[in-house]
């Protein structure tokens, strides 16, 4: 039994080393086409790497079965096959990422009730990792040997870039004058600084970013550099970004994920830890890419806050859902959404329509304005844990998804994501200022989603929320289709008596034809919202804006959208000129 039990355990870490080569060699790839400016390839690659876990899990499955024509749990056999992998994974290199490939082989095998930690890992025995000498994933520069200048030198062209940088000397010595602004612990002698520079460098979309630490008397500075690379100029420099807030933007859930060429992640997301404090490991794993290990993180890290209080599971505050039932934990930042067993009359979909539209958005770039879910089958929560009124709304809702064993509560189907304050409740509150900001944030959402050929669909206030950076993000995907499915159309003006005060459209209405002057009918009917959106987006209610947006999107122009304030690019400042 105990050969055969390594034989199983040898064909899943088969299967996990086939998923982290070819997750590697992709990665590893994402330099040359920042390098050659291939920002379709970027969009296509990020897709395809997101799918390589479920490819590899669906293959190693197919194995499994074949070879050793599995049908039911056989008790001793499995555990036998844990302490084999275990073993296995005594030397290995990514050991909490090669438990998470094994937990989702045998929950895709046996039933729920037999998750947990005698036959998965629900609790890590990676933890060694902790005990061990760290890899180097870093390199140690001290400016008093060469300089600052050279210092700073060496390590940009450290990361050999083929491409070169059209400015370098005037970039650095920008980069010395805002760490010198905006970095008062870095103001010190050279023999009092140290710096440590990730080895890896991180690629999303059009930027390419170094990340560090500046080690002085008076502590730890983190800091993001910003690279980005242009047909005509070649490579620059075009950002400092050492504020916390601004760097966990940068890390944010609404963003795609990194490319990042790292063979030790444990160590690259401890690291990270320590520069972004806020973000948690499960944070960090899925922003470096894998967004598997996020879930496994997340899942610890929520059972560990169960067992650590005691509040009641409530359905969230706002406009319940057409589509989507949501409630949340009062003390845990998050929502849990279910699908509901029937929708609102007004939409014509199924069930399979919301979980695609969900997949499209776990695949597609996020831009910063759409948040990242997690998505989970068979999930128990104690039913003491329930609301009355909860539990009465989801058997109502959706009792097909609901089953209770002993004292749980089994949910079939969920997708979990960061709680967020409605934009509706949030503006109901909000001062001038705080309604203009936020009005401003909506339509440069909006347009941030255009620009990554994604149409909204569902416009209304209450489909986006506010973070607690301020940030406007949309999450309400049960509506969303790419622009190339959309028809915007000038709403045709009333003539007559009969056609102004008439109840139903006069004028024919096909499917997929959108009228964007009816945002303001619907989205901004309250005057103070509609007067602030106007001041700065008036252009999203004309069917030509759109209609110009659609044509960008057809010939693939990739608009920029960065993930730190406009005003922090090198060529907002004095003396600094991107082209000259």
């Amino acid at each position: 039994m105990k050969n055969l039990a390594f034989a199983i355990a040898k064909t899943i870490i088969n299967g996990f080393e086939r998923h982290i080569y070819l997750y590697s060699e992709i990665t590893q790839t994402a330099k040359q086409r920042f390098e050659q400016h291939r920002w379709h390839d970027v969009q296509v690659a990020a897709k395809a790497r997101t799918e390589f876990y479920d490819h590899r899990i669906d293959e190693t499955l197919a194995t499994i079965k074949q070879d050793f024509c599995i049908e039911a749990l056989d008790d001793k056999l499995w555990k036998y096959v844990k302490i084999s992998y275990i073993e296995l994974l005594s030397k290995h290199p990514q050991p909490e990422l090669a438990e998470s490939f094994y937990n989702s082989i045998f929950c895709h095998l046996f039933e729920r009730k037999y998750y947990h930690n005698a036959y998965i890992f629900v609790q890590s025995t990676a933890t060694r990792l902790d005990a061990l000498p760290k890899p180097s994933i870093y390199t140690s520069y001290f400016p008093a040997e060469r300089g600052l200048f050279q210092t700073i030198t060496r390590i940009i062209k450290s990361h050999n870039f083929s491409v070169p940088f059209s400015h370098l000397k005037k970039d650095i010595n920008t980069l010395i004058a805002k760490f010198r602004q905006q970095a008062d612990k870095t103001r010190y002698q050279l023999a009092d600084l140290q710096f440590d520079i990730l080895d890896s460098v991180f690629y999303r979309n059009k930027g390419a970013y170094i990340i560090g630490r500046v080690i002085s008397p008076a502590g730890e500075t983190p800091f993001i550099i910003s690279l980005l690379n242009t047909e005509a100029d070649g490579l620059f420099i075009d950002a400092l970004i050492t504020e916390g807030e601004h760097m966990a933007v940068v890390f944010g859930f609404a963003r795609a994920y990194f490319f990042v060429d790292c063979q030790h992640p444990h160590a690259l997301v401890e690291f990270l830890n320590r520069l972004i404090p806020h973000k948690t490991s499960a944070d960090l794993y899925s922003a470096i890419g894998f967004h598997k290990q996020g879930k496994t993180q997340f899942y610890r890290d929520f059972l560990n806050h169960l067992d650590n209080s005691d509040d009641k599971l409530e359905l969230a505050p706002g406009i319940k859902g057409m589509v989507m039932s949501v409630f949340t934990l009062p003390s845990y930042p998050y929502v849990f959404k279910i699908i509901k067993d029937k929708f609102s009359p007004s939409k014509n979909m199924t069930r399979a329509d919301v979980k695609g539209k969900y997949r499209l958005v776990k695949l597609h770039d996020r831009v910063g304005r759409m948040a990242d879910t997690m998505e989970y089958s068979e999930v128990a929560f104690p039913k003491k844990r329930f609301s009355e009124e909860l539990l009465e709304e989801l058997n109502t809702v959706a009792p097909s998804l609901l089953r209770f064993e002993d004292d749980l509560v089994i949910i079939k189907h969920m997708y979990i994501e960061r709680r967020m304050t409605p934009l509706n409740l949030y503006l109901a509150k909000a001062t001038d200022d705080e309604v203009d900001n936020a009005m401003y944030g909506y339509g440069k959402a909006i347009k941030q989603l255009i620009a990554a050929n994604i149409f909204p669909g569902d416009m209304l206030l209450k489909n986006f929320g506010v973070t607690r950076h301020g940030r406007v993000i949309f999450y309400d995907y049960d509506e969303i289709t790419y622009m190339n499915e959309v028809n915007f159309r000038v709403k045709p003006e009333a003539m007559t008596e009969e056609q102004i005060y008439a109840s139903e459209p006069w004028y024919s209405v096909d499917p997929g034809d959108v009228f964007p002057e009816e945002i303001a009918t619907f989205a901004l009917a309250n005057n103070r919202y509609r007067q602030a959106f106007l001041r700065h987006h008036s252009n999203l209610l004309e069917a030509k804006y759109w209609q110009e947006c659609q044509a960008n999107v057809a010939k693939g122009v990739f608009a920029d959208v960065y993930p730190y304030p406009e005003k922090s690019r090198f060529c907002h400042y004095k003396g600094h000129k991107v082209n000259e």
